[in-house]
Order: C-alpha cells, then sequence, then structure tokens
C-alpha cells in the first residue's frame, strides 16, 4: 500500500469521524423539527385567516421544500467538509449506487421539485388521478399525499405525476364549478323546471355568486326512454363545501320540482318482457 492510498484512507475516516457523523444525525434531527414548526405556523394561520388557507398552504409547502435542500447542503458540506479530492473520488461511484438502488426514490424527489416549480396543480387543489378524486394535503419530497371525499388518505409518488393525466378542478382558487344534474319528462312544463332549479341554485348559501350560474339542457335516454336532462352548472363559495352546495340544491330542487307537478322519467317496461319477468 502506498503513500497515497494511505492518504486517503486516513481522509476518509476524518470525513467519518463519529463526532460528525453524530453532528449530521442531530442536524437532520433539527431539520425534521423545523418543518414540522412551520407545518404547525401554518395550521395556526389557517384557523385564523380561513380565506387565505390554499395561499397559507402553498407558502408551507415551498418553506419546507426550502427547509430540507437548503438545510441537507448545509449540513453535507458544513459538517462532513470532504475534501474535494475525495469528494470527486467517490461522487461517481457514489451516483452510480445510489441510482441503482434508489432510482424510484430520487426520480419521485426530482419530480416533486418539478411540481414545485411547473405548478399543475397545488396545496388545497381537488384533483382527479386516475380515477381517485381528492383534494390535495400535501407535496412533499417523496409523495403527494390526496384526501378523498370520504376522508381517505391516498399517496402517491410525485413521479406517477409527470407522465400521467391530472385534472385541477380550481387551480389555486378557493371556488369551483359544480354541476348538478336532474332529470325531467319531456311532456313536463321545461321553461318552470329551468326556472325553478336556478332560483334553488342562486339562493343557496354555499353558491359564489360573483361568477355565472348557468343551466343547460340537453335530450337523452334516461330509465330506458326519451327525458330532458337539466345541468345546473353553478360555483361554490369554498371547495370544502363542494357536497354541502351539492345536497341543498338537489333537495331545494327536487322539493320544488314536486311542489310544481314536474314529472320524472318513469322507467318504461315492454309489456311482453314485463310478462315474461311474472310467475308461472
Amino acid at each position: 500500500m502506498n503513500e497515497q492510498d494511505i492518504g486517503n484512507i486516513s481522509n476518509f475516516v476524518e470525513v467519518l469521524s463519529l463526532t460528525k457523523i453524530t453532528l449530521l444525525l442531530a442536524g437532520v434531527i433539527v431539520l425534521g423539527i423545523a418543518v414540522k414548526f412551520v407545518a404547525g405556523i401554518g395550521s395556526t394561520l389557517h384557523a385564523k385567516m380561513p380565506s387565505r388557507r390554499l395561499l397559507i398552504a402553498q407558502v408551507v409547502t415551498v418553506s419546507s421544500f426550502a427547509v430540507y435542500i437548503l438545510g441537507g447542503t448545509y449540513l453535507f458540506y458544513g459538517i462532513i467538509q470532504p475534501p474535494k479530492a475525495l469528494l470527486l473520488a467517490v461522487s461517481g461511484t457514489l451516483a452510480v449506487a445510489l441510482g441503482l438502488s434508489l432510482k424510484d426514490l430520487i426520480s419521485s424527489v426530482v419530480a416533486g421539485v418539478i411540481l414545485l416549480f411547473d405548478r399543475p396543480f397545488q396545496v388545497g387543489d381537488r384533483v382527479t388521478f386516475e380515477g381517485t378524486y381528492g383534494e390535495i394535503s400535501t407535496i412533499g419530497l417523496r409523495a403527494v399525499r390526496l384526501v378523498t371525499l370520504d376522508d381517505s388518505v391516498v399517496t402517491i409518488p410525485n413521479s406517477k405525476f409527470i407522465t400521467e393525466l391530472v385534472s385541477s378542478g380550481n387551480f389555486g382558487a378557493l371556488d369551483m364549478m359544480i354541476e348538478i344534474n336532474f332529470h325531467i319528462d319531456l311532456s313536463s312544463n321545461i321553461a318552470l323546471a329551468q326556472k325553478l332549479l336556478h332560483e334553488a341554485a342562486i339562493t343557496s348559501r354555499f353558491v359564489f355568486l360573483k361568477k355565472p350560474v348557468s343551466i343547460v339542457l340537453t335530450e337523452l335516454n334516461f330509465a330506458e326512454r326519451p327525458a330532458m336532462q337539466i345541468r345546473v352548472k353553478c360555483y361554490v363559495i369554498d371547495v370544502r363545501f363542494e357536497k354541502a352546495l351539492q345536497s341543498d340544491i338537489l333537495l331545494r330542487g327536487n322539493e320544488a320540482l314536486n311542489l310544481a307537478g314536474i314529472n320524472r322519467p318513469k322507467f318504461f317496461f315492454q309489456k311482453n318482457e314485463f310478462l315474461k319477468e311474472l310467475p308461472t
């Protein structure tokens, strides 16, 4: 073993000394506490300023990324302080080893940084991804957490969002368009039904009246017979009240249609098919 090899080993032992490893682990713990502290501040601000909750959530996400990336870089170079020669010697081997063993994790971390700057969606958005619909609760270094409307938490690796289609309902805004469908018989008073459902929408306490309320009519087959579909399209004042708005308009809209005597499509049985189902 020559003097150069001995020197490299000595440098390597010095870099990975027990003191530096202990300080590095302590620094990682401090970073975790700092991220939790930022999240706690965000939760407090959410409670005090609910109208700014999406902006607060986005600031918390960016701050968490900054703490992890800048803090991790400082810990590595500030505590480990690797010599340039040793850094160059091991960087290639380390990069290959990490690339093979942690390629999925690394791709998710890189994708997380891309999501942070490209922003196809934001924290607080209502999104649909591969048939799963819910609200983005966190965008982390490795994965995105999505809370469905039945309060289930779905964890999706960041890398999935780079190649797959994702749709955002509100894209950073508090309000979002909601569509509520009604079906009536073609023989009914369609104009009256349209008026009643429009009134039901604009008088809901959850509707956002600064954006338009529209009624769209479509003739289609419903319950195996021609019918008129009336789509009420309006904006909810806050995405948290999405189902509340939908239920409110459905309840009061159906009540208004029934009081006006507007008929709904009835399931149509052909006589021969009905007779086939009768017991012999």
